[in-house]
């Protein structure tokens, strides 16, 4: 038996802020806008490469606006990928990886999977972290 997560819901305030937030700054895709009346909008977004969405609207949220976070994409390359989001006019975080006195900044010196992050939040505050995972079975 297979369970994939296909999609995560985001609260956000504005919803047309949000979706311009996340498909012209983040790269998202466009997968869905729908509406069915002024209390009811579902927007369907999804990060390049990946098979799980998530959601933005308005009448299918039950959690606060900018309450989800640790949101991870899992990215092959954190620089091109910083790069990539700081030139779209996101505020990206500095690079940081954990070491024996605890979270440090900059790349992980050995560069390991699953070793080095940076942040960046959305308009209402939701935290995302890219997470660097450079092994073959990562997508781009």
């Amino acid at each position: 038996m297979e369970f994939k997560l296909e999609l995560i819901v985001v609260p956000v305030s504005d919803v047309d802020v949000s979706k311009a937030f996340y498909v012209e700054q983040a790269g998202f895709q466009l997968d869905v806008d729908h509406s069915a009346g002024e209390e009811f909008r579902v927007v369907q977004l999804t990060p390049p490469g990946s098979a799980c969405s998530i959601t933005i609207g308005k009448g299918i949220q039950r959690s606060p606006p900018g309450s989800a976070h640790g949101l991870h994409l899992v990215v092959r390359d954190i620089e091109a990928a910083r790069s990539e989001l700081v030139a779209r006019g996101l505020d990206v975080s500095d690079f940081f990886h954990f070491g024996p006195s605890g979270q440090t900044s900059g790349l992980d010196p050995e560069r390991r999977d699953y070793g080095t992050f940076a942040t960046f939040s959305d308009p209402d505050g939701n935290s995302w972290l890219l997470q660097e995972v450079r092994r073959a079975a990562v997508r781009d």
